[in-house]
């Protein structure tokens, strides 16, 4: 069994997305093909079904196949956090347990969508933790530009302090930079317990996120081997060469990072680099037109040219 993720837990767990052939069926031979390319990069491990994953349009079986063919690929050389997140907490319950017999290291879970009042979101995670049990160890996905939930850094807290198995915050939170400082001045000060804390936003303020006190990343981005490379840096005391690294990537990234239109891209830069068949998104969703082509072959030069150079 992969190690699970804990308080301890450090570098890059990517969000992978999930290959798609032209009609629309899941590509099982490039999920292989993509899971070693992000191997090759040398991420920390990797996140699946989570939203960049379209988990929203598999159907159960379909997510439950996944699941399978990917632990059966990774065979415990990396740990695979496994989102579980969905409106019913039977399914959600249902779903985490399958994942963690299959070998999971980790459930990823967003809160509900719609929770208002501190007491609400307290209330509804009180639930999951305590059905999913002390024994599966859980990442917080606080991203309230989808779920419209706004956590609150005292309901972190007091969850943080009622719940040993809530391990990780995979923090992305539009303008949410305080945010990580407050977390970790309090634990900081020995007033609670240091969970990991990972982000997202394609790693957008990734070395800032950094100086602020977070252990990686947990996004996605068609070349993980920036955010691997900002990471490693800023581990080991270069924070300046993480981010003459990273700004290397700023306008790949940021252009990656449009809303609605960033998944699209993404697919299309690892089609390109190799690492899938195909970038179909399963319908609805965006498909880039002959102006965005050109638009990412001028970017993609730009980012070899600048690679060259350092």
């Amino acid at each position: 069994m992969a190690h699970r993720i804990s308080e301890e837990t450090k570098g890059v767990y990517i969000i992978s997305p999930t290959p798609f052939d032209e009609q629309g069926a899941v590509d099982y031979a490039s999920t292989d093909t993509l899971i070693d390319f992000f191997f090759d990069k040398g991420v920390t491990g990797i996140t699946i079904l989570g939203v960049l994953g379209e988990a929203n349009k598999l159907t159960p079986e379909e997510s439950k196949t996944f699941l399978k063919h990917v632990m059966k690929r990774v065979d415990g050389r990396k740990p695979i956090v496994v989102g579980a997140s969905n409106p019913g907490t039977d399914n959600l319950v249902r779903f985490a347990n399958e994942a963690m017999e299959a070998g999971a290291a980790g459930l990823m879970i967003a809160p509900l969508p719609g929770l208002k009042t501190d007491d609400q979101i307290y209330a509804y995670w009180e639930t999951i933790l305590s059905r999913l049990g002390p024994d599966i160890p859980v990442c917080y996905q606080d991203y309230p530009q989808t779920t419209q939930v706004f956590t609150s850094v005292s309901v972190l807290h007091r969850l943080i302090d009622a719940f040993p198995n809530l391990v990780m915050l995979k923090h992305e939170e539009g303008s949410g930079l305080n945010k990580i400082t407050r977390i970790r001045e309090r634990s900081d000060a020995g007033k609670g317990r240091r969970i990991s804390i990972l982000v997202g936003n394609g790693g957008l303020y990734l070395p800032q996120e950094l100086q602020r006190g977070v252990d990686g990343a947990m996004t996605g981005f068609a070349y993980p081997e920036m955010l691997v490379g900002v990471v490693e840096k800023h581990l080991a005391g270069d924070p300046a060469g993480a981010e003459d690294l990273f700004d290397a990537y700023l306008p790949l990234l940021r252009h990656e990072q449009q809303m609605g239109f960033g998944l699209a891209i993404r697919k299309e830069v690892l089609r390109r680099r190799g690492a899938i068949a195909c970038s179909a998104i399963r319908h609805p969703g965006p498909k880039l037109n002959a102006v965005d082509h050109r638009e990412l072959d001028g970017l993609m030069a730009r980012l070899e040219a600048k690679l060259a150079r350092l």
